[in-house]
C-alpha cells in the first residue's frame, strides 16, 4: 500500500494506520491475558516446592538407578494385556464408528435432519471425554480388570474414528457412485461397490493410527484400575519402588517405540 508523505513522496507501507492500530491492541489484550492467568496461577502455586524440584529429581534418579532388572519377568503378562487392551479396544471402535461414519457424512446419511446429528453427537461425545475418565466410569459399573479398559479405549476410539472416516467418505470420487448407480444398483450396492472401495485406505490408516495412539494410552490405564501394566507402575509407586518404576517405564518406552515403528511400516505400505 502506498502512502503520500507531506515532501509528495509515497512510502510504501504493509498495513494502514488503523490496522496497525488494531494489530497493537490485540496483542495488548494477549500481554493483559497472559500476565493475568500468570497472575493467578502464581497464587495458587507453593513456589517453595517448585525451586526445590531439582533436588527431589535427583534424589528420585538416584533411588531409580538402576532398574530393577530380575524384575521384568513379572512384566510379561501385564504388557501383554496392555497390547490386548489396546488391539481390542480399537478393532470393537472400528466396528462401531463405520455405521456412524456413513450416518454423519453427508452423501451418504439417510437423513440430514435427524441420522446426521445424531452420529455427530456421538462423534463429539465419545471423543469429548478422556480414556481414564470412560476408565473410571466404566470400573464404577462394571468393576476393575482388563474389560473395563478395553471397553473405556473403544468408547473413547469411535468418535476419532468416525470422524476421520466420514471425512473420507465426503471426499470421495462421486463420478465412481454415478456410473454404479447408472446401471441399477440398490443403495447397499452402491456403498459395496462404489464407496467402500474408495475408503479403504483410508480406513486401514485411520485403523492402524488409533492403534498406535491405545497403546499410549492403555498403558496408563492400570493407574485407574483398568488392568495392563500401568496397574503395576501403580503398585510400585505406591510402595516407593523406584527401580522397578524405571524398569515399567523402559518397558512402557520400548512397547511405545515398537508400536510406532509398526505403525510407520504399515502406514508406508498403504500408501
Amino acid at each position: 500500500m502506498a502512502v503520500l508523505t507531506q515532501d509528495g513522496k509515497q512510502v510504501w507501507r504493509r498495513r494502514t494506520t488503523g490496522q496497525s492500530l488494531v494489530r497493537w491492541f490485540g496483542w495488548l489484550i494477549g500481554v493483559a491475558v497472559f500476565l493475568f492467568c500468570w497472575q493467578r496461577i502464581s497464587e495458587a502455586t507453593t513456589w517453595f516446592f517448585v525451586w526445590d524440584a531439582p533436588r527431589i529429581a535427583g534424589d528420585i534418579w538416584s533411588r531409580a538407578t538402576p532398574p530393577r532388572w530380575e524384575y521384568i519377568t513379572q512384566l510379561g503378562r501385564p504388557i501383554w494385556d496392555t497390547l490386548n487392551i489396546a488391539t481390542l479396544g480399537t478393532l470393537i471402535s472400528l466396528v462401531l464408528a463405520i455405521p456412524v461414519a456413513f450416518l454423519a457424512a453427508r452423501n451418504t446419511t439417510p437423513s440430514r435432519v435427524l441420522a446426521r446429528p445424531i452420529a455427530l453427537l456421538v462423534i463429539v461425545s465419545t471423543r469429548s471425554v478422556n480414556s481414564l475418565i470412560w476408565a473410571l466410569l466404566l470400573i464404577a459399573i462394571i468393576g476393575p480388570g482388563v474389560f473395563a479398559g478395553v471397553v473405556a479405549i473403544a468408547i473413547r476410539s469411535v468418535g476419532f474414528c468416525a470422524k476421520l472416516i466420514y471425512e473420507a467418505i465426503e471426499e470421495i470420487d462421486h463420478s465412481q457412485v454415478e456410473a454404479i448407480t447408472a446401471t441399477g444398483a440398490s443403495r447397499w450396492q452402491v456403498m459395496a461397490y462404489g464407496i467402500v472401495p474408495q475408503i479403504l485406505p483410508a480406513l486401514a490408516g485411520v485403523a492402524v493410527f488409533r492403534w498406535d495412539i491405545n497403546i499410549r494410552e492403555s498403558t496408563v490405564l492400570g493407574l485407574v484400575g483398568a488392568g495392563g501394566i500401568g496397574l503395576q507402575l501403580q503398585s510400585s509407586l505406591n510402595v516407593l519402588a523406584w527401580p522397578q518404576v524405571s524398569l515399567i517405564l523402559l518397558v512402557i518406552l520400548a512397547a511405545v517405540v515398537i508400536s510406532e515403528w509398526v505403525s510407520a511400516k504399515v502406514r508406508g505400505a498403504i500408501i
